[in-house]
């Protein structure tokens, strides 16, 4: 055998302390470069257009309502205040009332479900009875029934038994597990636990109802997760179902108290509209900020087995 002998040219080419192995500087190609760097202008106008209208309702709730619309640029000439202090005290009651509200029918949407729907996922991962992937599958095709086919026989059962102007017609159908959305999402994320789980908690003595509480509910925390943060959005945006079933203004949730900012026959108060849809947004935003890496973990982990 003969020994390789290394230039020093070679030898010069070697990166410092990384023995014989060499490190090579690659510089990306022109055509390269200019993709990412279309790429990236082409990624932040789509931000900025995205961004622009919630920008522009915070400078427009700065404004006085004879300059919103005729200033379209998000540079106000002055900065006005007043819009907030306004439209807090505009309506009937002050808009923490619609605030609360809105927290009270969020709360009870939320925990009911996660009970229900948690409760039926389980039901539908673990145990098996007749009918099971028949029921399943009709669960499933709900979710292609629009609100407006069942609204009407909803408004009338909920009207016969008197629930009409309270908040129980949206709270009560999230405790039926009625949003087969998160059923679904929550039997997936069952169905990537290892039933070895379940196997050896039953070893230990554990029924149906205690391998799920203690076993099964607590590796769940991401499919709640993101079962909460959804729920809370959809309900706290939620304008159709509270203009059906809530009727006078003390009951009124905050889009319900935001549409009595515009008057069709009268002067609109655009500038308060702008202001108190802002404030709206807060919890929204909070809600979001803290619970965005268990959405993304919750997604990311249904499914996989």
């Amino acid at each position: 055998m003969t020994d390789l002998q290394t230039s020093p040219a070679a030898s010069a080419a070697r990166a410092p302390g990384t023995g014989s192995s060499s490190t090579i500087q690659v510089r990306p190609r022109p055509r390269r470069l200019v993709r990412r760097t279309i790429k990236h202008v082409v990624m932040i106008a789509a931000s900025i257009a995205m961004v622009y209208p919630l920008l522009w309702m915070v400078v427009s709730s700065l404004r006085p309502n004879d300059e919103i619309f005729r200033n379209p640029s998000l540079f106000p000439l002055s900065f006005n205040t007043e819009n907030y202090e306004i439209g807090w005290n505009a309506l009937a009651e002050p808009f923490s009332h619609y605030i609360l509200n809105s927290t009270v029918l969020v709360l009870g949407c939320v925990v009911g479900n996660l009970v229900a729907c948690s409760l039926t996922a389980y039901a539908f991962a673990r145990l098996k009875f007749w009918g099971r992937n028949i029921a399943f599958a009709v669960m499933l095709m709900t979710l292609m029934l629009p609100i407006h086919v069942v609204i009407v026989p909803q408004y009338i059962l909920f009207s016969q038994t008197g629930w009409v102007n309270t908040m129980l017609p949206l709270i009560l159908p999230k405790f039926l597990a009625t949003d087969a959305f998160f059923v679904f999402l929550m039997v997936q994320f069952i169905r990537g636990i290892p039933k070895e789980l379940d196997e050896a908690a039953r070893i230990d003595g554990c029924g149906h109802f205690r391998i799920f509480f203690q076993v099964i509910l607590p590796l769940m925390l991401p499919a709640l997760a993101t079962t909460t943060i959804f729920t809370f959005m959809w309900m706290w945006n939620d304008f159709f179902g509270s203009l059906i079933y809530l009727t006078t203004p003390e009951n009124f949730t905050v889009p319900l108290a935001l549409r009595q900012f515009l008057d069709t026959q009268g002067a609109s108060n655009w500038g308060a509209m702008f202001a108190m849809s802002v404030v709206s947004l807060i919890p929204l935003f909070l809600v979001f900020l803290f619970g965005q890496r268990f959405l993304v973990k919750g997604f990311a982990t249904t499914g996989i087995k």
